[in-house]
């Protein structure tokens, strides 16, 4: 059962935290591993050679507490923790160990298994020098492994050494400590710039969920600023008027009534988004930060512009949703758009991959599923149940669907009689090729669909690495709903 959770728990980590631990594992392990596989033909079949035994114990002996002094190392430079010192000196010790170690047993054995010696001399310094190049600035650790190989080139020079021997020394001392740099420092500097990037990436969907709450703000108080001005002054005239007995109190004090129902009105509009989203506008802001995000996007609106205003409007919030959930909920690579009319019925279908385990699927606003969120207000917000709520107002559906392995699945529907097609319009002709394509309603699993017209209606927007929620937000061209819109009430990007 242990087993099974720990997997689970790894489906359910991003690409980022797979890699980092990944790369941890690799380096934890790599120096216990090696050793322990060159010990083990010397403990089945015995040896002669205690000496290279004693060798081959303190590497496997350093390379398993390198295991926490690697962990600390790699915390110290990812989220400046405190550094290992101790941990490290002591790794040096048992290094210093080794090398008596080594130096006796080529006095005593000869050079008899040099090339396992030299295994144990290398997984020993990759747990010593490796967590100390995480520690240091690069520079100082360079500077000081070219010191002490010259140093140790010119102490067997002094007694009248051989040049060769010296200079053997040396570059061996200057490949071993720059092999160390290129493993732990190289990997570690790899992680933190992923970790960067996935930080920024959570920044710029904050930033963006800030900017549309202030857009929401600025929507609000131009709507009530300058009426609660008004209001304010004529029931302060009403007064006046009224205490003098003058009848002009009672028509200003309507006038402020009717400010008031009116004021209330547009809230009510601002709030519900009145301001009505454009499909064209979606799918381009959607293609901008999918892109700019690392996510291949695919779009064919070509029965788009066929589509009456009404049905653009609810289908286009649709794919704003659908879009801020994408980036927030899921770690997704590809995402695929295709907007088709079947039989007098706008279909909708907005599938990606990377859907982490959520529930399988559910109708509007009944489930919490991978790429959007379900929870919503009843008066209308985000979510599954706000979609279907505004699909409901022209007899449309919302459903969302997880498929494996991680591919999830929205599709919306609206028909098409109630709102009302032009007779003959093009749009008739594409009810004819949608069989079998993803936006079937019967639909089979196909593959992300192309754009229409030869040319890909999404391409590639900033070159920015993936972020989940791109300072341009999807509605950004417009302007999103209300704050349930983008900030998302229960799936967006709150």
């Amino acid at each position: 059962m242990a087993i099974w959770t720990r997997a689970r728990d790894w489906r359910g980590r991003s690409r980022v935290a797979k890699v980092d631990s990944y790369t941890r594992w690799t380096l934890y392990l790599l120096p216990v591993l090696l050793p322990a596989l060159a010990l083990s033909p010397m403990l089945v079949h015995g040896t002669d050679r205690p000496w290279l035994l004693a060798l081959g114990g303190l590497c496997t002996l350093q390379g398993l507490l390198g295991i926490l002094v690697f962990r600390r190392a790699l915390d110290r430079y990812l989220w400046d923790k405190p550094a290992p010192w101790w941990g490290v000196a002591g790794q040096g010790v048992l290094f210093v160990a080794g090398l008596v170690c080594m130096v006796v047993s080529f006095q005593v054995e000869g050079q008899r298994g040099a090339s396992t010696v030299g295994v144990f001399l290398m997984n020993s310094a990759l747990t010593t020098f490796g967590p100390l190049t995480l520690m240091v600035r690069l520079r100082r650790y360079v500077l000081g492994c070219v010191v002490v190989a010259l140093a140790l080139g010119l102490l067997v020079l002094l007694p009248g050494g051989d040049w060769s021997a010296a200079g053997v020394l040396t570059a061996g001392v200057l490949f071993i400590s720059l092999w160390c740099a290129s493993t732990g420092r190289a990997s570690g500097w790899m992680l933190r710039v992923m970790w960067e990037l996935e930080t920024a990436r959570d920044a710029k969907a904050r930033l963006a969920v800030a900017e549309e709450r202030l857009r929401f703000g600025r929507d609000l108080h131009d709507v009530l600023g300058r009426n609660l001005a008004v209001i304010a002054l004529k029931s302060e005239l009403a007064v006046q008027l009224g205490r003098r007995g003058a009848p002009q109190a009672l028509e200003l004090m309507a006038e402020v009534q009717g400010i008031a129902r009116d004021s209330q009105r547009e809230v009510r509009e601002v709030v519900r988004g009145y301001r009505e989203a454009d499909l064209p506008t979606e799918l381009v802001g959607a293609r901008g930060v999918l892109s700019a995000a690392g996510i291949e996007c695919r779009i064919d609106d070509t029965a788009g512009g066929q589509l009456p205003a009404p049905v653009q409007s609810a289908l286009a919030w649709v794919v704003r949703e659908a879009t801020t959930n994408v980036l927030r909920h899921a770690d997704a690579g590809r995402c695929a758009v295709r907007l088709r009319i079947v039989e007098g019925v706008a279909v909708l279908v907005m599938e990606n991959d990377g859907a982490p385990e959520a529930g399988a699927s559910a109708e509007a606003g009944a489930s919490t599923s991978a790429g959007v969120s379900s929870s919503a207000g009843a008066g209308g917000g985000s979510g599954l149940r706000g979609l279907g709520e505004r699909l409901a107002v022209l007899g449309g559906t919302v459903t969302a669907e997880r498929r494996p392995p991680a591919v999830f699945r929205l599709t919306a529907k609206v028909p098409l009689a109630k709102v009302g097609l032009p007779k003959g319009s093009a749009a008739d002709a594409s009810a004819t090729d949608a069989g079998g394509t993803a936006a079937d309603p019967a639909g089979g699993d196909a593959g992300p669909p192309r754009a229409g017209g030869g040319e890909p209606a999404v391409g590639r927007g900033a070159s920015e690495r993936r972020g989940r929620g791109e300072p341009v937000a999807v509605g950004a061209a417009r302007g999103a709903g209300g704050p349930g819109e983008a900030a998302g009430e229960g799936g967006g990007a709150a």
